[in-house]
């Protein structure tokens, strides 16, 4: 149980050590360690100089000596042989002594004060490539299908060559699986053939080291077949019997090989009896005859099965596979030890093998047995345990562990040190590291004890422990995911016992580079340009670089290729450009990378070998050969034909067929000279045409069909024109077309009338009654005779006008503007052709009011087809109108019904003509209207409602008023002063009310101010219905809304295109006039329009040509002036006496201006420079004492330097604002005596003037005010 528990505790001990290895800095004391050496088995070539390596390292540095085969080698004794300085290696001259004298076994040994370390038993052999024995090779003759072995045997060489079958032209003979080569050379036929026969079967063996070939007397072999050998089931010709065994060594590679003979040539297939084959280890060669495992382990042990097979049967051959294994280490080769005085460690030699390997110590090259006794050192198999070690007990211990198939020597030293902790990894160092992306920070160290390692990050005390940091053993730091806010300063400081180190590391987290907008696939024509777009993103303290490849290498050497800085543009793209190209942006940490393909696309290239097979009378069969499609598959294929008999040089064409299928059969026609071509079709375009086929003749015969379309029609009321579709050249199929026209009248059993007809399409019969029904046939006929008996036709000779008019016709009124029409049909012989229909012509002859004029609107209503009523919409109410019905044919229309008449009812008015406000007073007003244009009947009275407007367009209660008849005129009593009011206004009839019409005022305010704030534009008096005037126009008038000013009127002409025109009342420049379109009413509103302008409103009519036509007399309109409903401030008392403070205000302050300037005299240049610094806080001007330059337009500021006028005086207009603009008009004056004449700003005429002449006189008050009166 003791020994169980101390076991324990020497293993974690022994992980902690294990972890702790370092490498101890070369400035300390320790022992030697072999750092380079040949290998065990060592083959040199002996044309070279022999160099056998030994390496090695320790402080202080150590010194070497050798021995050979197991005895000290005296170096300096053998005048061949040189040691290297500050080196263990030997160098032979072998240009004195043979090569083979020194093919022995060396073991170099390196030692230093702490200690002694051994190399390996190094086995120091020559390469041999020894000639082949001479032999007299002799001819081989087989009967064919037999089996043969041409034997290499090829002399041993070291390491051994390699074999391979050649002929007498160094052409290597081709191997298949009835022939092929076996592991040990010889060359296995399963059976011959008579084309084996040759001359030159020559074995060649390569030896590698010497790089020379040795090459076996050409072996002959002859098959003969004379008795032919039957077929036979498969046998091994290796390996032989039923079974075998093969040893392998644990890492090597199993090769096992099984090859058959047989015929038919047997196929061969393995298995593991014992289990799988290791999938990815495993490999079969020479046409599966070898099976190939690669690194093999003790699982690959066991039995192995090969089969072969043909028709006739199968063999099986068992492979026994025993796995040795050499020693080999289980957790790696012992490992240094650094222990501090006091401490204890483990030396482990822990390997495996098998058979299972012994394991041997030595200390400083002496076994272990050997060596002095250590009281802290103990030995336990293949471990040695320290404890309590001292200074002085440094020590190199060699580990041998060896069995029948090799051997492990190893050495690792013991150093005794006492070190404070220094930290290895260079100070400062700067660690960049991609976002998201593991950041491993060094710090390595040295120190005995082994010391203890801490982090910390910029200027914070706690350690560094825990997510997301990961400390390691030898003192990495590890942050799995690196994020943004991991930059900055790191420190890891080493401690131990004797000291502390500490070191500064910088971490930097770099953004990823990223492909924003990756290249596109592309499809592109040949001789075009494309572009692929690569738009990156990447961390922008690293510089980026854009590479682009082309199918995975460099993009070709071509100017065509323009590499931009985020895309890559091929110019006049060729077929070879087609591939994949692929955009790399790298950067010193990372990169990104994104492909697309581009395909080169170009019209086929034309069809090729075209060929025509089974020619028959009508028919042919035609083939050809596709071009390049060129990346595009091709579409279809059009097969087009030259007649060089009737239209050579015209290609037709004769038929398609899908683009998979490359022959069609052609249907002929007779009496044609036929040549074909064929073109293909892909996305792109079509191809060119192929070259042209053999021409195809083909004999004439009598047509096979008949001319289509056959019409028969009269042009006249006596004729009867038959018609009908040519034949083409095609149709013909022979010398001599014409047409056989035959026709007879329906329903009567006559004979057919027939006519012949040459080169044209047509035959008129006359004197045919009128619209009688006929039968027609044509037939066509060459010189080769008849078409088929024709189809029967139908046609009719000419029409005439109908001879009746409707009977029975009368109307049904259904409402006062729609009726309805019945009559009965003409019979159809009355007819006397196709009926087409009936028109009802119907017109509103006049108004039943006494007041309104006589009209005459005929208008017609067309009906297709046997109608027997029609609907008269849109009739006018309260009207006299008059209609008949007629019927027609393709001829025309025939006689007129008897005239009927109707009045239609009374129906509602319309709108009453104009509404008109006068007299407004204080609380009344009148309204004045005129009648309805359209009454519709006979006016009852009018309703007119009425209701206050707010100030918030929000409308009051309706007031609702009846009036008689005969009243044109109203006055309205007891409204609110200063109030808006909204008036509708309409007529009634017995049929109902009409439409109103609006009109909006104010009353006046109680100023005593008369004048209407809203003058109305006043309609003219409605008068009685008169005839339309020489203008189309009339009754214009004008209303005023929110939305503008409405203008109506009426229009009497046939024109629908209209417009009108405005311009204010004074100005009589007549290209000024302003147009506002119509969109086909009768009336427009005018969005325009000032408020406080009068204009000048007038209408006009275009013709077809967009030509002025006809103007209505203009009307005078004025536009309201104030447009809200608010009251006009202007008129307001406060605000005038506001404006004469501010007046008043003003000229007491130029009073002072002058005042002060009289006082002061002249002004300092710096002082005058410092009143003009700021005018918003200067707003008169000390020198002058007018108001500082103020404009609302820049564009109006005078420039600086600028004079007036040589005469002194500034001109008004030139002036951006005066008080003119504040006031109530006028003349900018405030009174008559010029105490303040001018401009509000600008700077004054005198001040100009002054500065011209450059006056240096103090103004005086009176020169002031001159300078004021100067404005006048």
């Amino acid at each position: 149980m003791e020994r169980r528990r101390m076991d324990a505790a020497l293993l974690v001990l022994s992980l902690v050590h294990l972890a702790a290895t370092l490498e101890v800095p070369l400035d300390l004391p320790q022992p030697p360690t072999i750092t380079h050496q040949s290998p065990k088995d060592y083959i040199i070539d002996p044309r070279e100089n022999i160099m056998i390596h030994c390496e090695a390292k320790g402080k202080p540095h150590p010194s070497f000596s050798w021995t050979r085969n197991g005895t000290h080698f005296d170096i300096d004794e053998d005048p061949n042989v040189t040691m290297k300085a500050h080196s263990g290696t030997l160098v032979v001259d072998i240009s004195r002594a043979k090569a083979e004298h020194y093919e022995c076994v060396y073991q170099c040994t390196a030692r230093n004060q702490h200690g002694t370390a051994v190399s390996n038993n190094i086995v120091v052999q020559q390469s041999r490539s020894p000639l082949w024995s001479k032999e007299k090779v002799m001819p081989i003759v087989v009967q064919e299908g037999v089996s043969l072995t041409l034997p290499c045997r090829p002399p041993a060489g070291l390491p051994p060559p390699i074999i391979f079958w050649m002929d007498n032209y160094f052409q290597r003979l081709p191997q298949s699986s009835r022939v092929s080569q076996s592991l040990n050379g010889d060359l296995y036929f399963s059976n011959v053939l008579r084309e084996d026969s040759r001359n030159d079967y020559i074995c060649y063996a390569r030896f590698p080291y010497t790089q020379t070939i040795q090459q076996k007397q050409p072996i002959s072999v002859r098959v003969l077949n004379q008795d032919p050998t039957d077929e036979r089931k498969p046998a091994f010709l290796i390996p032989t019997g039923p079974s075998s065994s093969k040893m392998v060594l644990r890492g090597q590679v199993l090769e096992m090989e099984c090859i058959a003979e047989g015929l038919p040539t047997p196929e061969v297939s393995w298995t593991k009896v014992s289990g799988d084959l290791p999938a990815k280890r495993t490999s079969f060669l020479h046409y599966q005859k070898t099976l190939c495992i690669v690194d093999v382990s003790e699982s690959d042990a066991g039995e192995y099965r090969c089969t072969a097979r043909n028709r006739l049967g199968s063999v099986h051959h068992t492979i026994r596979v025993m796995v040795k294994a050499a020693p080999y280490w289980i957790s790696g080769a012992p490992r240094n030890l650094v222990l501090s005085p006091g401490e204890s460690g483990v030396l482990t030699c822990r390997a495996s093998g098998t058979p299972k390997p012994s394991v041997s110590w030595a200390m400083n090259g002496i076994p272990i047995e050997n060596s002095p006794t250590d009281l802290s050192r103990k030995v336990e198999d293949d471990t040695i345990i320290f404890s309590d070690v001292q200074i002085g007990s440094s020590a190199v211990y060699q580990c041998n562990v060896s069995n029948e198939y090799g051997y492990l020597l190893s050495n690792a030293f013991v150093n005794v040190l006492a070190e404070p902790p220094r930290v290895l990894t260079p100070a400062n160092k700067v660690y960049q590291i991609i976002k998201n992306h593991q950041a491993l920070m060094d710090c390595a160290s040295f120190g005995s004890p082994i010391p203890k390692i801490t982090w910390f990050k910029d200027s914070q005390s706690s350690t560094l422990d825990g997510d997301p940091y990961i400390q390691h053993d030898n003192g990495t730091l590890e942050i799995h995911v690196a994020q943004a806010h991991n930059s900055g300063k790191y420190t890891c400081v080493a401690r131990n016992t004797l000291g502390i180190s500490k070191n500064h590391i910088y971490l930097e987290v770099k953004e990823p580079t990223r492909i924003l907008k990756q290249p596109e696939y592309k499809v592109v024509q040949m001789g075009r340009s494309v572009t692929f777009e690569c738009k990156v993103k990447n961390d922008p303290s690293l510089t980026p670089t854009m590479n682009w490849l082309k199918d995975d290498g460099e993009l070709p050497d071509d100017e065509r290729f323009i590499v931009d800085t985020d895309s890559l543009t091929i110019t006049d793209v060729t077929e070879n450009d087609a591939g994949v190209y692929t955009c790399i942006m790298n950067t010193t940490l990372d990169h990104d990378s994104a492909s697309a393909e581009l395909t080169v696309v170009e019209r086929p290239d034309a069809p090729t070998d075209l060929e025509l097979t089974d020619q028959k009378k009508r028919s042919v069969q035609l083939t050809w050969t596709p071009g390049d499609e060129h990346n595009s598959p091709i579409q279809k294929f059009l097969i087009q034909y030259e007649d060089s008999l009737h239209h050579r040089g015209h290609w037709h064409n004769l038929t398609e067929v899908p683009g998979t299928r490359t022959t069609a059969h052609l249907k002929l026609s007779p009496y044609i000279h036929y040549t074909f071509r064929v073109l293909a079709l892909n996305a792109v375009d079509f191809s060119r045409p192929s070259f042209p086929s053999r021409m195809v003749k083909t004999e004439p015969a009598a047509p096979d069909e008949n001319p289509t379309g056959v019409h028969g029609f009269g042009t006249e009321h006596d004729n009867l024109v038959i018609s009908w579709k040519p034949l083409t050249g095609l149709q013909a199929n022979g010398p001599g077309l014409h047409y056989r026209v035959m026709w007879r009248q329906k329903a009567m059993d006559s004979d057919w009338t027939t006519v012949t007809v040459a080169n044209n399409s047509k035959f008129v019969v006359s004197g045919t009654p009128t619209f009688v029904p006929y039968e027609l046939k044509v037939q066509a006929v060459n010189d080769y005779g008849a078409g088929p008996e024709p189809a029967v036709a139908h046609g009719y000779s000419g029409e005439d006008l109908p001879v009746a008019a409707p009977e029975n016709v009368q109307a049904v009124l259904l409402n006062s503007t729609l009726a309805e029409v019945h009559w009965d049909p003409v019979p159809t012989k009355l007819i006397r052709g196709h009926l087409k229909g009936y028109k009802v012509y119907y017109w509103r002859e006049r108004s039943l009011h006494k007041h309104n004029p006589h009209l005459m609107e005929n208008q017609v209503l067309t009906f297709t087809g046997n109608h027997t009523h029609s609907m008269l919409p849109g009739l006018h109410p309260f009207s006299l109108y008059s209609f008949n019905v007629r019927v027609y044919n393709g001829k025309g229309e025939g006689p007129p019904s008897p005239t009927q008449k109707f009045e239609t009812p009374e129906g509602v008015p319309s709108a009453p003509t104009s509404l008109v406000v006068t007299n407004p007073n204080l609380d009344a007003l009148t309204l004045e209207w005129s009648p309805p244009h359209d009454r519709n009947g006979r006016i009852t009275g009018y309703t007119l409602k009425y209701q206050q407007v707010n100030n918030s367009n929000e409308l009051g209660p309706v007031e609702e008023l009846a009036l008689p008849a005969n009243k044109t005129s109203v006055t309205l009593l007891n409204l609110k002063y200063s109030t808006r009011y909204r008036f509708y206004l309409n007529a009634k009839t017995v049929s109902g009310a009409g439409l109103a019409i609006s009109q909006e005022a104010v009353t006046i305010i109680d100023e005593g101010n008369t004048q209407t704030p809203h003058p109305i534009a006043r309609s003219p008096p409605p008068g009685p219905p008169q005839a339309p005037p020489v203008s189309p126009f009339g009754n214009v008038s004008s209303s005023f809304g929110e939305d503008g000013t409405l203008i109506s009127w009426e229009y009497w002409g046939p024109e629908q295109n209209f417009y009108v025109e405005y311009i204010v009342k004074n100005n009589e420049s007549e290209e000024e006039w302003q147009k506002e379109p119509v969109n086909g009413t009768q009336n427009v509103m005018l969005k325009g329009l000032k408020g406080g302008l009068s204009y000048r409103v007038r209408l006009v009519a275009k013709d077809h040509h967009n030509q002025p036509l006809h103007h209505s007399k203009e009307l005078l309109v004025s536009v309201p002036a104030v447009a809200s409903r608010q009251v006009d401030i202007a008129t307001q008392g406060w605000f005038i006496g506001l404006m004469c403070a501010i007046a008043l205000l003003i000229l007491i302050l130029l009073i002072i201006c002058f005042i002060q300037r009289n006082k002061g005299g002249k002004y300092p240049v710096k002082e005058k420079e410092d009143a003009h610094t700021d005018p918003e806080f200067q707003p008169m001007k000390d020198d002058d004492c007018t108001f500082g330059e103020y404009s609302d337009n820049e564009d109006h500021k005078p420039l600086k330097g600028s004079r007036t006028p040589s005469n002194g005086t500034v001109k008004r207009d030139d002036s951006d604002d005066s008080l003119v603009d504040y006031g109530e008009g006028g003349d900018g004056q405030f009174n008559e005596d010029g105490s303040f004449i001018g401009q509000y700003s600008g700077k004054s005429a005198s001040r100009e003037t002054a500065e011209g002449h450059e006056s240096s006189e103090a103004p005086s008050p009176i020169n002031a005010m001159n300078s004021l009166n100067s404005f006048v």
